[in-house]
């Protein structure tokens, strides 16, 4: 028995684009493409947790898992850890992952290393990167972390900050990936913890978790960074995408 849940966080009331779980992304709704990428990587069991039958509805419909959260939840992080609550009465569980909900063409590859990565290292929560090799660090929405390097190989390390300005000074610069893998305890304590100074100034709930002493593992996967749908043109970027990526990749779990 799987000692992981992957939990993908999916809100119908988005702030920046509203609806767009459900929106259509070559012939899919964008949860789904995302439930098929967490599926593939075949790290445990996966469940969606919603704010609302819409998003249930239509996970469920393919047959997939969902679990109704409050819609009044502040943060993905108090999501995730509802939904655990709900399907862990047993305590099988030990890692928790946080599975962003707008990342429908995730590599199975990222999630697998994100298990293997957090055993090698003590922290309390696992995260990663992808080398930035164009001008997009300068992009506000790109989130860079600082990463405190532990090998000389540049590939295993903790994060010390993220910011969405362009840091450190001179680089490297990396691409955060919204994949959060958490022990049990971590998570329960993460969201018991008060939103934080850092927190609030750049808007990035991980520095809640630095700013309290909690460690973030992160690795850096040598990658190109996955389509993330934050507003209508990622929207549109991920259709154009679709097409091609149904051709060869392997995690096409749900008909059309």
């Amino acid at each position: 028995m799987s000692d992981t849940l992957i939990v993908i966080p999916a809100r119908i009331a988005s702030t920046r684009l509203r609806g767009k779980m459900l929106a259509n992304v070559g012939g899919k709704p964008l949860v789904i493409r995302t439930l098929e990428s967490a599926i593939a990587a075949d790290v445990g069991d996966v469940v969606v947790a919603c704010d609302g039958l819409e998003i249930a509805d239509a996970v469920r419909n393919v047959g997939g898992k969902a679990v109704l959260t409050h819609p009044d939840l502040p943060s993905g992080s108090d999501r995730v850890f509802a939904a655990w609550a709900k399907c862990d009465p047993g305590g099988k569980y030990r890692l928790v992952i946080n599975f962003q909900g707008d990342l429908p063409f995730v590599s199975p590859n990222f999630i697998r290393t994100a298990c293997r990565a957090i055993k090698e290292i003590s922290c309390d929560i696992f995260t990663l990167a992808v080398p930035i090799r164009d001008n997009s660090h300068l992009r506000n929405s790109v989130i860079k972390p600082i990463i405190s390097f532990l090998d000389n190989r540049e590939r295993i390390g903790r994060a010390i900050y993220f910011s969405r300005s362009p840091v450190p000074s001179g680089g490297p610069f990396f691409n955060h990936v919204g994949i959060y893998c958490f022990w049990k305890e971590s998570l329960r304590k993460f969201v018991q913890l008060r939103s934080s100074p850092l927190e609030r100034s750049e808007k990035l709930e991980q520095l809640r978790a630095i700013e309290n002493g909690m460690t973030i593992g992160i690795a850096v996967v040598d990658d190109e960074p996955p389509i993330s749908v934050d507003t209508e043109d990622d929207l549109v970027e991920a259709r154009n995408y679709a097409a091609a990526y149904d051709k060869t990749a392997p995690n096409n779990f749900f008909t059309k």
